[in-house]
């Protein structure tokens, strides 16, 4: 049996090795109970050594912070363009749709043939100008306040025009994504718009790349149990894939 000190030890060097850990697997790997690895991870935490994620912990910090959105384009582009083409694909001939802000539902905007008319709603300016090449998309700004940091409105005056509205799907990108704790964004003011949109759509889509798996913004849009499904990449963790599946969540993996 290892003393905690070797404990924690073993638990450390998994994390450089890996990025992150699971309770379960630590309780087999170290054969101790799942209370005792947990207190483990509490007290590794306490000292700033790692950070707590839901079933597990994570060397990096999971919560996110606001960048400018021409940042948040050059990463991870090959899988959000992957992403988007995945999700291009679920926009049926005639649909009505709900595209929110963001670099993956840009990434969605700049793949999008339209099957017949389309109509679109969306408070993102980029999603806008993208979309304005196509003929026989109409296209829905949202007005309000306009965020700098991401090229879209929030606000009541968006809120607002959304309650005219009833679509068959929203596509939402995300900061993070918590089993736990839900879907959330960096801006409030966002998350709240954001649920206006899932209110007044039938199905919820979210396009998130892998590195947004186990991660908290600051504003919650939402329980996990909302989404109908979700489009990703193949570095989502399994446990993921397992507990958004047992929700009854379709998960796409591309």
């Amino acid at each position: 049996m290892l003393t905690i000190t070797e404990r924690h030890q073993f638990i450390l060097d998994k994390l450089q090795r890996e990025g992150s850990a699971n309770v379960l697997d630590l309780c087999g790997e170290l054969n101790v109970s799942s209370v005792t690895i947990r207190k483990d991870l509490k007290l590794l935490e306490d000292k700033q050594l790692l950070f707590r994620t839901h079933g597990g912990a994570t060397i990096k910090n999971p919560y996110t912070a606001d960048r400018p959105v021409n940042e948040k384009e050059q990463l991870q582009s090959g899988e959000k363009i992957k992403i988007a083409q995945a999700a291009a694909q679920t926009i049926t001939t005639d649909d009505s749709i709900v595209i929110a802000s963001g670099t993956t539902v840009l990434a969605l905007a700049k793949q999008i043939q339209p099957k017949g008319n389309l109509t679109v709603v969306t408070s993102s300016l980029q999603v806008s100008l993208e979309l304005l090449r196509h003929p026989t998309v109409e296209v829905i700004q949202l007005g309000g306040v306009l965020r700098k940091n991401s090229s879209s409105v929030a606000g009541p005056y968006a809120e607002k025009i959304l309650q005219d509205f009833f679509c068959s799907k929203v596509f939402l990108g995300v900061d993070g994504i918590d089993v736990e704790f839900g879907l959330t964004t960096t801006n409030v003011n966002e998350a709240y718009l954001n649920r206006q949109m899932i209110a007044v759509s039938q199905r919820v889509i979210v396009l998130a790349d892998s590195t947004k798996f186990g991660k908290k913004g600051f504003g919650k849009i939402c329980g996990i149990e909302e989404v109908n499904q979700v489009i990703t990449d193949s570095g989502i963790p399994e446990h993921f894939v397992r507990h958004l599946e047992s929700l009854g969540i379709e998960v796409t993996i591309v």
